[in-house]
């Protein structure tokens, strides 16, 4: 750490949950300097930057500019492929030693400990921190933050999670790093079946004459939150037109291949996953890279006779 002052920040990957979470860490955490930020894109990197306080961010080209700059170093890239490449470029900087990484990624279990172990061999420090929420509440520091790993740096990392980046945390000190990774990917297979039984009891209330007008009443009044956000996603005929994707299908579909692969490893299942991943990979077929996760409700429109598009 900085020396009598608060950590320099570092940030790796700007996605579409990366982006809130730097705006918030900029805004209100605590750090030294401008905190530094690489993305594979170095003009989204630039555009983030202008947008936020002057002096308070720096864009960088490179992984290594940002671990020789920061002693805190927060990483949220889009595969376990990315996050393994990611952090073996950071280890090979020599000035990489004693820092502490700091994964917000969604990621397997698996490839979590594997990182973890690759990187406290090369003594530095991690803690494990993928995050729950959409976008928007990455956008208004609304996630909640699942920590693991030892407790001193847990207690390092959770300054930047409630009431910054989060607004509750789901502490797991002193718990193998992957717990947390466990944690989201089950997690994420009930948002996963929850857009599922929209998408299913929207094309029921169409079909069948109920109108998904009505229907929507039903759900805002029984499911405040994420339930009546995606039911006006799909009303409104968002899960198609959007320019970006808030949850890129093909992301779904790798989360969804983790909870599946942990479901077989410990002999359990997981039938719901398995036909809302079949109509993720017709969403992806149907609309490639701009495919969002809330697609599942064109994909079954179709299957019940409906065009995909509302």
């Amino acid at each position: 750490m900085a020396s009598g002052n608060a950590p320099r920040l570092g940030w790796i990957g700007l996605g579409n949950m990366g982006r809130g979470m730097v705006k918030n860490l900029v805004e209100k955490g605590k750090y030294s300097g401008p905190i530094v930020i690489y993305n594979r894109t170095f003009a989204r990197t630039e555009k983030l930057v202008s947008t936020l306080e002057a002096g308070k961010a720096k864009a960088v080209a490179s992984i290594p500019e940002v671990v020789k700059e920061a002693d805190i170093i927060f990483t949220c890239v889009a595969n376990d492929a990315a996050i393994e490449e990611s952090i073996d470029t950071a280890l090979k900087v020599p000035e990489s030693k004693g820092k502490l990484f700091v994964d917000c990624s969604t990621i397997h279990p698996d490839t979590t400990n594997k990182i973890a172990k690759t990187i406290t061999s090369a003594g530095a420090h991690f803690v494990a921190n993928p995050v729950f929420g959409a976008p928007a509440m990455a956008d208004s520091g609304q996630l909640v933050c699942v920590l693991a790993g030892p407790k001193k740096d847990v207690e390092c990392v959770k300054p930047y999670c409630t009431g910054v980046m989060g607004r509750a945390e789901i502490d797991f000190s002193d718990q193998h790093h992957g717990q947390a990774s466990q944690l989201k990917i089950i997690g994420n297979t009930f948002i996963l079946s929850m857009i599922e039984t929209l998408s299913e009891g929207h094309v029921l209330a169409e079909k069948s004459g109920l109108g998904t007008d009505n229907l929507h009443k039903f759900v805002e009044t029984m499911f405040p939150g994420p339930y009546t956000a995606y039911s006006n996603r799909m009303r409104s005929g968002d899960y198609y037109n959007r320019e970006e994707p808030l949850f890129q299908a093909k992301l779904a579909r790798k989360d969804a291949g983790h909870a599946q692969s942990l479901a077989k490893a410990s002999g359990s299942s997981l039938k719901a996953v398995e036909v809302a991943d079949e109509h993720l990979r017709q969403v992806v077929e149907h609309a490639g890279d701009k495919g969002d996760i809330a697609g599942i409700y064109g994909a079954v429109r179709k299957e019940s006779g409906l065009k995909f598009e509302n």
